[in-house]
């Protein structure tokens, strides 16, 4: 008979429908299931020949009829579905339960949509699965049946599933696993065939027994053991043995047993707290575990677990871990001073994934505020989902190890066991092809055995960089190991200890990586450079006071006065917060590429990365015989990909206002106009190299040749103990060769003498017609040392060749760049040598106009013009290696060697101790930049105002105080005073050579006797600190004036044709001040008369109300003789505190001199009956600007 008939035979079909099913289930069971049922474990339970198809098919109707939710027909809208079928057309994860009702689904939906906010519930399909449970590589379950296999992740397996025929009524679909395909069966399968009988164990050893059978081993002898399993490791393979271990505990005592071979598939059904009996167990010694004995299981080893006796978390419910409590604490020698060292906890813990930070780094989050990394434990079989319920034991408790994660982190060892309890009930996309889903970091982390924090650190690092980078960075770099490059760099960790996996599974106490960590809540924090120029931009608006802004005393200011102190102002930050505040609470670090800049406005080096450029004012190191900090010259740097960590923001705040004084600041509709410039400053030394130009490539060799050292991504030093001091030529972070690129080309070698600054010029007519007319140009003057040569590949900066120098050779050239070409501005420097190469032509004459002086009768000494071409390149070459005959230039004058000298056209380096915004009101509205003034001083203390005028000049970045300056090509000129200052001409340049901080030590000003300073016929001594006493008081006014016309006001202003109710209080003195050597008189004015009086702010404050109303007042104390404008009460106070002794002492004042000085006065003497007539020298004039006493103001 026909075995199908016979199979429908045995049910009553209500219809053609459920005919058709049947016969569909039948075939497929025929087809998929019986070919892999044949000969399993559960064979025997059918009988055998053409029946056992039908037999199974009833089974299989039986079980969906008891697993379907209509009882009184079949579930025909379910197909079964073979494993091929699965993988090669479902494309999407879903999920199939057949005992669901419509709205039993929908409330399943809606709670797994509502339990994660964003995802998706998975997609129901009326699907049936049904094959068999086989073990799998590595110990994994697989679902198979004719059409093929795949991996089956289950909860709680048990061993009586394995080689079985099973229907599976409801499982997870799961395609884009990052190690495939896989089903996930929700509950228990349905056994198509009923089990057999219980196996009886003769003879159960205990924990107790089987502790002392390890100690006392026999040979061939075997051993049956029955315990609480007390941890589970995980899979590991070592020398291409795969294996696991488990401990067995109890009586106090705990055996560990390893677990290798067949037996691999254990690891899905060994749970902590549940009980087991594993048989044929022997003892054996572990190597690499110091000796010790442990368990092994042999090819006849089975084991048997008790049925619903699973507890893992004995003590009551899911610990929740909520705060931190140190069980020690002990303070480290970390590199950082704010890292210290702590001891984690060990804990066990449940709960719901609901995030996956980065798959392939072993991150997530659970219950939305504990983190959980897996990168110390081998790669997962089946990667968790958001929404996987997940319980973990002997996992380690960290907190605030990371603050780029949540405070509390759980992180796993290979003591730890984790196991999914539930399945996600949401969809996930599939995994990111790139870093860090691709696990490079989870490789690093077990080749290098870095600390968790530093782990931690790198991976967030690897997130950020992975979308701030420039798309062409991403495709050449790996971002995972950028990342890993920057951490070596910042935490400056080399390579860690070499992990004990036996001692980490199986000793006792636990010791591992993970034992001891370090917390630094100091870390550097990463920013991209759009990012940091938008809160750089907020946060100089922000933080701005007006008040602040203006000098000390600046309620006596006039409405002009506050508008002038407010047109320019300067807030600087440092990268590090411990240096400055700021937006920022850790130090901050910057990846990007150097470059020169774009466009031809912009004189200053680009650092620019994926989101935007920023400019920067650099500084490096020269190897020169001066020493010291420089302008940046090497053109290796840029194309460099680099790691900036030490560095300065600068916000540059310029305000057009028009403020009627200084009350009316908190009205904002006064400021007509505003705007920032933003830049940074570092040096290039303190810089982290992370992928080279290849010209870098080159200079890099070449100092390796130099000193015989291993060449570092450092820019000139290597640190001992850095990992790229320990690796080989081998490492993918080593430096190898990379030559020039095969194009001919001509160069000639040139050593800059001196360069004009960047100004707007009339261009010439050989530029193309749109280039014809005003361009911004600059030029330098060069000497040649050696002739054109012709090469067959572009030698970029490699090392000067013989034929490249000629000592004999002395011939001048002057380049002029205008156009794409003035970018190379900020990298030209004053005698530094250069290569510059025009590519694509092996034609000399290209780089010398004509003719080749060295090939014509023409004079070797003329001076020749080169104008520059877009497309020809610098290079900074070494010092060369011959004598070059031509001496090198004397060292840079100090401001002293200019107020000294008598030169027109002066050089000099000075320090930038004050600036001043000099704002013509008649430019266009938004012009803030038309003048600066200035105030340079030298290490001795003399100092000289610089004018300059930026109105036909681009403006130069880094002009700040602090800041250390080359002035070239400045007009030295003489005041009518006869002070001297300097002015700048169309071609000054201006060039940062070192940085400092606006709140550096000033050098003070030299101390001068006033005797000597009124004889005096130098021009340069204008300010000086004089030690005199004070002898007296000659003039003391005091006002309300009118903030818009100066006139006296009381309650609004005197003159009529003003009659502002604005004003503001202003103080005059006038005293003579006697050193021993002469005498002077100082003038005093603002708040350096009350520090002259010694009046508190509460005294000062009541001698403004006393004369609100008056207006005015003005005394002359003349010795014992007063005379005043009146004779009332506040008079009389001032007088007696003028002469007294708190005023009339001992003073320190620093002193400009004034312009103007009276001449010698002839004067009349008698004597008697005769009369003398001499000439009187009269006193010095003199305006202080700082005073300082040591007592105290009356109160």
């Amino acid at each position: 008979m026909d075995p199908q008939q016979v199979f429908l035979d045995r049910f009553k079909t209500s219809g053609e429908a459920e005919s058709i099913w049947l016969k569909h289930i039948f075939s497929f069971v025929t087809e998929h299931v019986h070919p892999v049922a044949s000969g399993s474990a559960g064979d025997d339970a059918f009988s055998g020949g053409a029946a056992c198809p039908v037999q199974m098919s009833v089974c299989v109707v039986k079980a969906i009829r008891e697993n379907s939710s209509v009882t009184h027909s079949l579930p025909v809208s379910y197909r079964p579905v073979s494993i091929l079928e699965l993988m090669s057309q479902q494309h999407l994860a879903c999920v199939s339960n057949l005992s669901w009702t419509t709205n039993q689904q929908r409330v399943w939906s809606e709670e797994a949509e509502l339990c994660l906010p964003g995802h998706r519930a998975l997609p129901r399909v009326h699907l049936l699965l049904i094959g068999c449970l086989r073990e799998g590589r590595s110990g994994e379950w697989r679902l198979t049946d004719a059409s093929g296999s795949i991996r089956c992740d289950c909860v709680c397996p048990s061993p009586l599933w394995l080689d079985r025929p099973v229907f599976l009524p409801h499982w997870n679909y799961i395609p884009h696993h990052a190690s495939g395909p896989g089903v996930e069966l929700v509950g228990s399968p349905v056994l198509l065939c009923p089990p057999g009988g219980g196996v009886k164990l003769d003879r159960v050893a205990g924990v107790s027994e089987a502790d002392g059978f390890l100690h006392s081993r026999t040979r061939g002898q075997r051993l049956s053991v029955c315990g609480h399993v007390a941890s589970v490791c995980p899979l590991l393979v070592v020398a291409g043995t795969t294996f696991f271990c488990f401990s067995l505990s109890g009586d106090c005592l705990s055996v560990p047993v390893l677990v290798k071979g067949r037996q691999l598939w254990w690891s899905q059904c060994v749970c902590v707290g549940q009980r087991v009996c594993v048989t044929a167990l022997r003892g054996c010694v572990l190597r690499g575990w110091r000796g010790n004995n442990v368990l092994c299981v042999t090819d006849g080893s089975e084991i048997h677990t008790a049925a619903h006796n699973h507890d893992p978390l004995s003590s009551g419910p899911p610990l929740l871990v909520t705060s931190h409590t140190d069980n020690e604490t002990c303070e480290g020698g970390a590199v950082q001073s704010t890292a210290r060292l702590k001891l984690s906890r060990v804990i066990s813990y449940q709960g719901t994934v609901t995030e996956v930070v980065s798959e392939g780094a072993g991150l997530y989050v659970i219950d939305h505020t504990v983190g959980l990394c897996l990168a110390y434990q081998p790669t997962l079989r089946r990667s968790l989902r958001a929404g996987d319920l997940v319980e973990l034991h002997h996992v380690h408790f960290l907190y605030r190890s990371c603050p780029d994660f949540p405070p509390t982190i759980l992180c796993t060892c290979l003591r730890s066991s984790l196991r999914v309890t539930t399945f996600s009930k949401v969809g996930g996309g599939p995994p990111g092809m790139g870093c860090p889903s691709d696990g490079v970091l989870a490789k690093l982390l077990l080749e290098k055995s870095m600390g968790v924090s530093e782990y931690l650190w790198t991976c967030h690092l690897s997130s950020q960089l992975s979308h701030s980078l420039a798309p062409s960075v991403l495709k050449q770099q790996c971002v995972c190991v950028l990342s890993w490059k920057i951490m070596e760099c910042v935490w400056g960790r080399g390579r860690g200890g070499r992990r004990d996996i036996y001692s980490e599974m199986l000793d006792e106490p636990h010791t591992c990586p993970l034992t001891q960590y370090s917390v630094d809540p100091r870390v550097h924090q990463y920013s991209s450079i759009s990012a940091l120029t938008q809160s750089l931009q907020s946060y100089c608006w922000s933080s701005m006071s007006l008040s602040s802004l203006l000098p000390s005393g600046g309620s006596s200011l006039s409405s002009a006065q506050i508008n002038s102190a407010l047109a320019w102002s300067c807030k600087t930050l440092s990268s590090d917060p411990q240096t400055g505040y700021g937006p920022w609470r850790r130090p901050l670090l910057l990846v990007g590429m150097l470059e020169l800049p774009s466009q031809t406005s912009e004189h200053a080096m680009h650092l620019r990365d994926g989101t935007g450029a920023v400019h920067c004012v650099v500084t490096e190191t020269r190897d020169e015989e001066e020493g010291g900090q420089g302008a940046a010259f090497n053109t290796a740097w840029i194309g460099c990909l680099v790691c900036v960590h030490k560095f300065t923001m600068v916000m540059e705040r310029f305000i057009q206002s028009e403020f009627p004084s200084i009350q009316y600041l908190d009205q904002h509709k006064y400021i007509t106009h505003k705007h920032c410039r933003v830049y940074l400053q570092f040096s290039l030394d303190h810089l982290n190299i992370l992928s080279p130009s290849i010209a870098m490539v080159t200079h890099l060799q070449q100092q390796r040749v130099e000193s015989c050292d291993d060449v570092t991504w450092r820019a000139h030093t290597v640190p001992e103990g850095t990992v790229e001091a320990q690796r080989g030529d081998s490492s993918p972070m080593a430096i190898h060769p990379v030559c020039g690129s095969f194009r001919p080309c001509v160069s000639m070698v040139i050593r800059v003498e001196d360069k004009e600054g960047v100004a707007w010029r009339n261009v010439g007519a050989k530029l193309r017609e749109q280039q014809v007319g005003v361009a911004q140009c600059f030029s330098l003057r060069a000497s040649v040392i050696g002739p054109i040569i012709s090469w067959g590949r572009d030698p970029r900066n490699g090392p000067i060749t013989k034929r490249e120098a000629d000592a004999n050779l002395d011939k001048k050239v002057v380049l002029v760049f205008t156009g794409v070409s003035v970018r190379w501005f900020p990298l030209l420097q004053p005698r530094v040598f250069y290569r510059l190469t025009a590519v694509n032509t092996q034609d000399p004459r290209i780089l010398i106009g004509c003719r080749d002086p060295r090939w014509s009768g023409l004079d070797r000494h003329r001076k020749s013009t080169l104008l520059l071409q877009p497309g020809w390149r610098f290079h900074t070459l070494p010092l060369p290696l011959l004598k070059y005959t031509q001496p090198l230039s004397p060292s840079v004058p100090s401001v002293s060697d200019v107020i000294d000298c008598r030169s027109e056209v002066v050089c000099f380096r000075a320090l930038v101790s004050d600036r001043i915004s000099l704002v013509d009101r008649t430019s266009n509205p938004g012009d803030t930049n038309s003048g600066v003034r200035l105030t340079v001083c030298d290490q001795t203390g003399r100092s000289l105002q610089v004018y300059l005028d930026l109105s036909d000049i681009s403006y130069p970045p880094g002009m700040l105080p602090g800041n250390t300056l080359l002035l070239s090509a400045f007009q030295r000129k003489i005041s009518r005073s006869g002070h001297v200052y300097c002015s700048n001409l169309p071609i000054s340049s201006i060039t940062v050579v070192s940085l400092g901080v606006a709140s550096s030590v000033r050098p003070p000003a030299p101390m001068v006797h006033l005797g000597t300073w009124a004889g005096s016929s130098q021009q340069g001594c204008a300010v000086g600190q004089v030690r005199g006493h004070g002898v007296c008081f000659l003039f003391l006014q005091l006002q309300w004036s009118c903030s818009h016309c100066g006139g006296v006001s009381r309650q609004s202003c005197s003159s009529p044709r003003c009659r502002s109710t604005s004003s503001v209080f202003q103080s005059k003195a006038k005293m003579v001040v006697d050193d021993g050597t002469g005498e002077a008189h100082v003038w005093f004015s603002g708040v350096l008369v009350r520090h002259l009086l010694r009046l508190s702010d509460s005294r000062w404050e009541g001698l403004q109300r006393a004369l609100r109303v008056k207006g005015h007042l003005r005394i002359y104390p003349r010795g014992h003789n007063l005379v005043s404008d009146s004779d009332d009460a506040l008079v009389r106070f001032l007088l007696c505190l003028c002469s007294s002794d708190i005023v009339c002492r001992q003073v320190i004042l620093t002193c400009r001199k004034l312009s103007q000085q009276r001449p010698e006065e002839v004067k009349r003497f008698s004597r008697g009956h005769r009369d003398f007539m001499t000439r009187m020298t009269p006193p010095l004039q003199l305006t202080c600007l700082d005073i300082s006493s040591n007592a105290t103001c009356l109160k």
